[in-house]
């Protein structure tokens, strides 16, 4: 499996998004995963 080397500063950013016993590399499957199925993110409570 590839690894993919995070900025300190980004992977301390991404961790305060993570939820209580969510790991970071979970997050970031979640995040590819909307991106996939939305083709792009969404911000919640944003429409156009």
């Amino acid at each position: 499996m590839p690894t993919i080397d995070l900025d300190p500063d980004l992977y301390d950013r991404i961790e305060t998004h993570c939820e209580e016993g969510e790991t970071v590399e979970d997050f970031i499957e979640e995040l590819v995963s909307m991106y996939e199925s939305e083709g792009r993110f969404l911000q919640e409570g944003y429409s156009e």
